[in-house]
């Protein structure tokens, strides 16, 4: 939670890649909240009144995933707005003349959304969403210690380039809206 929060102020895209893992991290103790709050909670250097508010919100996270039907795969609908909010961001951006930069970013990126699309990625997901769960990937693999190749990290390099520069337009959008 109180990294959630943190990470929801300065980077959006950072923050539903954290939000993905506490899914999972939910998934990995069974969905179980007494797992949670000894084997997990408890780990962090928190007071008894920080250590209750997490386990607060990790038990309110876990009836949501119970309720919305994904204790096993797939994300809570607060994370799935918080991706439609970015997609649609892209979207005013992308259809604006005001955001060259943005633009030729985007454009870099591409082929390496359509190589992931290629190699098995969902294509029914949007392509913020093909960028994230590369992101996601890696992370994974990384904490798995596992080899990541060559054009992985370049397309990793492109992609977070691309993701940063679009959570830095949500930030300042939120801050004050931009003209689009």
């Amino acid at each position: 939670m109180f990294v959630a929060q943190e990470l929801r102020k300065k980077n959006i895209a950072e923050y539903l890649l954290y939000m993905w893992q506490v899914e999972d991290t939910i998934r990995a103790f069974g969905c179980s909240l007494a797992r949670i709050r000894r084997e997990y909670i408890d780990r962090f250097d928190y007071n008894e009144e920080q250590k209750d508010e997490e386990a607060d919100w990790f038990g309110n996270l876990i009836k949501m995933m119970n309720e919305e039907g994904c204790r096993e795969q797939g994300h809570l609908q607060i994370n799935k707005v918080t991706l439609q909010l970015l997609t649609e961001l892209h979207q005013q951006l992308l259809s604006s003349s005001k955001f060259p930069f943005y633009n030729a970013e985007y454009y870099k990126v591409l082929p390496f959304i359509v190589e992931l699309r290629n190699r098995g990625a969902n294509k029914e997901e949007g392509e913020i969403e093909t960028c994230l769960n590369l992101l996601y990937g890696v992370m994974m693999l990384r904490l798995q210690k596992k080899e990541i190749t060559t054009s992985t990290e370049h397309a990793l390099k492109e992609v977070s380039t691309f993701i940063g520069m679009l959570s830095d337009y949500y930030k300042k959008d939120k801050e004050e809206p931009l003209e689009f």
